[in-house]
This record gives structure tokens, sequence and C-alpha cells, in this order.
């Protein structure tokens, strides 16, 4: 009952990204289900982590709710740790994980910090020496 209720709150993101999952793959991609997490690599996808982000060289992923979008099949196991922290985020959070990471991203360029870096849901989401782990 647990899963379903987690499921469940993180359901209105999880639905965006369906549907940028399906646009995405649309144009030459994959979809596939690991650890419970639906996962969207693809051309589509790459271009958009490329040039649709606020990261100087784009994005390798970016998750919502139990879904993860990646450049490519690398890219998804490079990021896989990291993602599935902010799966957990979004089963934490709900609704309420996007405007909160906004709202994060926000406070942390108005005290001169990194939008990125700074951004307290993606330190927890870092491993101990910084970055990505390989899963």
């Amino acid at each position: 009952m647990r899963t379903i209720l987690r499921y469940l709150w993180a359901a209105p993101a999880t639905g965006l990204g369906l549907v940028l999952a399906i646009v995405g793959i649309a144009a030459g991609g994959r979809l596939a289900l690991h650890t419970g997490v639906i996962e969207a690599e693809g051309r589509l996808l790459a271009w958009g982590l490329t040039h649709l982000t606020w990261l100087d060289r784009g994005a390798a992923a970016i998750t919502f709710g139990h879904v993860v979008l990646a450049r490519d099949v690398d890219s998804l196991e490079w990021t896989r740790t990291h993602e599935r922290v902010h799966v957990r985020q979004y089963e934490r959070w709900g609704p309420f994980f996007i405007p909160l990471y906004l709202a994060a991203s926000g406070w942390a360029l108005a005290c001169g910090q990194d939008p990125y870096i700074d951004n307290p849901f993606e330190r927890e989401a870092m491993n101990p020496r910084g970055g990505y782990t390989r899963v």
C-alpha cells in the first residue's frame, strides 16, 4: 500500500514525464522499465537536454516523478544513482517538488551561488565526492 501511495503522490510529475518521453522517443529512441522507473532515451531527448536546460553543456538526464529522460543509454547508466535520489525526492514532496526545486535554485542564484550545484535537492543527489556514480 505504501508503494502505491508513493507512486500516486508523484503521479502529476510522472504524467508530465510520460508525455515528454513519448514525444521524445517518437523521433527514434527507447523506452524501458528499470527498477520501477521508466527510462527513455533518444535523439530528440538528447537535443532537448542539451539545448533546453540552464546548464552550460546541458543535462545528461532529468527526472519527472518515476520517469527519467536521458540523452542515451550511457547517460542512463552513468546518472542512474543520482536520478534515483530525485525519484525518492518526488516520492517525498509529490506535486510540490518542481516548485520547491525551482525556488531552491532561485534562492541559490539570489545569494550569488550556482543554481544547480548549490541547490539542496542536487546536493542530496550527488555522491560524497561530488558528481555522479556509475552503477
